[in-house]
């Protein structure tokens, strides 16, 4: 465990420790997005100064999530940002990956995950279902299909790309 005082009081061997343990992971992570290692370095390096810089605001105070966790959300959302700048990508939850982990969104902001939460009940009980079946479970099209009987593969992911649309425009309320 990571003692967050050591690294509030900006102690070199506690953040030299944080930045070994998990750079190696972070670097594997991030080549999915087709960054260079160098890049994938700098942005890990600027994700280890928010991270420090956060502790030191006392913004962590009660972390609820681990270390590893928590560097890969800021890291994410810089690896984003990077992508965005060079135009490769659109950060649009309708952009989210088919393989993306949910779990992650869920422990990088408690605070978002209970407006999108909020926002899915209100999309109303199909689109709750096929969303969630999608990303939280990580169901295939074809599996869902049958399981909420759609006549047409087609049909369903112009219901999803509906739904996701939906929430999207209820998030940005």
């Amino acid at each position: 465990m990571i003692d967050l005082n050591l690294l509030k009081i900006a102690q070199p061997e506690a953040i030299e420790n944080v930045y070994k343990t998990h750079r190696k992971a972070f670097i594997a992570f991030g080549v999915k997005y087709g960054l260079a290692e160098d890049e994938l370095l700098d942005i890990y390096q600027d994700t280890i100064i928010a991270f420090i810089e956060n502790i030191r605001k006392g913004h962590l105070e009660n972390l609820q999530v681990e270390v590893k966790t928590y560097l890969f959300s800021i890291g994410k959302y810089l690896i984003f940002s990077k992508l965005k700048s060079k135009n490769d990508i659109n950060t649009t939850i309708e952009d989210l990956p088919d393989n993306f982990v949910w779990e992650e969104l869920e422990e990088e902001n408690e605070e978002r995950l209970t407006e999108i939460s909020a926002s899915l009940q209100s999309l109303g009980e199909q689109c709750y279902k096929i969303l969630t079946m999608f990303y939280y479970e990580e169901k295939k099209l074809d599996e869902i299909q049958k399981i909420l009987k759609y006549d047409n593969k087609d049909v369903l992911k112009s219901q999803k790309s509906r739904c996701l649309n939906h929430l999207k425009k209820l998030l940005k309320k």
